[in-house]
């Protein structure tokens, strides 16, 4: 988290570099010191969080550099400190913008302590206001799940259905797919998108911490239990719980999942007292939860209360063209966020995207056209900026094509010679062929050197 920045405007040098030790005890706090009104104004470009200006100053008023404060940052808190207490130039000093005027006293360290620390909670308030704004109004609508292939328009006719009832909603698919993704498009698009989404990626929260994470827990409970702690299910209640990756629960933390879902009320640790939850449910997992049922490392009784509607989403190398709707739209949107120019893909570009396997599907796509843009000249993505990670990319493309086992034979060779810059005699080697059979596919053009 960046630090917030504090400029403090005060012509008394002791004075001032007291307030400023006093406001520099808090370590987030990030303090600057002017002793003149046109110091401070040539430094406004820095843009500070609070400004606290000292009402005499050797060459401004201070109510001339509030106005000009106001005029280039009209956003930016100030805080009036004055040596007299008037009445009306207070009224006046706040009418044109002051956030506040303090009278200098023996507390006015304090009370500049207690303003500043008002202004940065409420900054820190309006932030996650327009976080959430963003997300309702921009980032979960349906158009922002990208795509026109047939296997991409049966999700959005499930996102549609499940976010037309209270449904519980399970979401299977590769790492990468969206999973999360999904579930919030459901959860905004409901009629309980002005309550909380709650997500829990069970992977990431150690074994024994698990039950408390969902279920919460009392003062007391065990060691380290300090304070009293609510669940995540409690967290949601009236709203969606996202519950992903589901089939890395262990068996006994399922058995008291499974209670939650039936009684709709949670236990917190150490207490006995129930308390009643109604959260949406939304599960989702890239196991074969039907295979751990088998298998027995998962309840089936659990499962059927999970399942409820299903939805797959296929992994990126079965979704044809939608690779280069997404590709630009990665592009588009880290070019913007940036304060880069658009670029485009060459054909060369689109055909290697497209031949690729996707193994991290979705998310890896995102990673390899962010840098691909980085590393891109006039405006232009071509072949070589593309630079897939898995070393293993070329044997996955390989697997997924069609041909007969000579064309397999043929890009295997070709892949070794361009490996190890076109040395007949150790491709040899490596494949156990002889090198005669090579160089007749060269000959023959069925093999060309690079």
């Amino acid at each position: 988290m960046s630090a917030f920045k504090i400029f403090l405007v005060e012509d008394d040098e002791f004075y001032g570099k007291l307030l400023k030790h006093h406001l520099s005890l808090n370590p987030d706090y990030e303090v600057e010191l002017f002793t003149s009104g046109r110091e401070l104004l040539e430094n406004l470009y820095k843009k500070p969080n609070v400004i606290s200006l000292d009402y005499t100053l050797p060459d401004m008023s201070g109510a001339n550099v509030l106005r000009d404060i106001k005029k280039q940052y009209p956003e930016i808190p100030v805080i009036i400190v004055s040596g007299q207490e008037d009445i009306t130039t207070a009224v006046t000093l706040l009418k044109e913008g002051a956030y506040d005027y303090i009278v200098k006293d023996k507390d006015t360290k304090e009370r500049i302590w207690n303003v500043v620390k008002h202004i940065r909670e409420n900054a820190k308030l309006k932030d996650e206001i327009d976080r959430l704004r963003e997300e309702v109004n921009q980032k979960y609508d349906f158009s922002n799940i990208k795509g026109n292939s047939p296997a991409i328009k049966r999700v959005f006719k499930l996102i549609e259905k499940a976010s037309q009832s209270n449904i519980t909603v399970s979401i299977c698919g590769e790492t990468g797919t969206g999973k999360e993704l999904v579930a919030k498009a459901i959860h905004y698009n409901s009629a309980r998108r002005k309550k909380p989404f709650v997500a829990v990626n069970i992977a990431a929260i150690p074994k024994d911490l698990i039950e408390s994470e969902l279920f919460g827990h009392e003062k007391g409970s065990f060691t380290g239990a300090i304070n009293r702690r609510i669940g995540k299910f409690e967290e949601a209640n009236g709203g969606t719980i996202f519950l992903d990756e589901i089939g890395e629960m262990e068996l006994h933390l399922q058995a008291k999942l499974l209670r939650v879902l039936q009684e709709k009320e949670v236990t917190r640790i150490g207490s006995n007292t129930p308390v009643k939850i109604d959260a949406r449910i939304i599960s989702a997992t890239h196991r074969n939860l039907q295979e751990e049922v088998k298998a027995g490392r998962f309840r089936e009784d659990l499962y059927y209360r999970l399942i409820g509607l299903p939805i797959e989403l296929p992994p990126l190398r079965e979704r044809g063209n939608d690779i280069l709707i997404l590709a630009k739209h990665f592009a588009d949107e880290f070019a913007k966020e940036n304060k880069m120019e658009k670029v485009v893909f060459t054909p060369e570009a689109q055909e290697k995207l497209l031949r690729y396997h996707w193994p991290g599907n979705v998310r890896e796509l995102k990673a390899i056209i962010e840098l691909a843009v980085v590393m891109s000249d006039d405006g232009k993505i071509t072949e070589e900026n593309i630079n897939f990670t898995n070393s293993n990319n070329n044997i996955q493309d390989l697997l997924h094509e069609s041909g007969t086992l000579r064309d397999f034979t043929n890009k295997i060779i070709q892949y070794y010679l361009e490996k190890y810059d076109n040395n007949v005699l150790e491709v040899a080697k490596r494949l156990d062929i002889g090198k005669s059979t090579i160089y007749r596919l060269i000959k023959n053009k069925e093999i060309i050197l690079k």
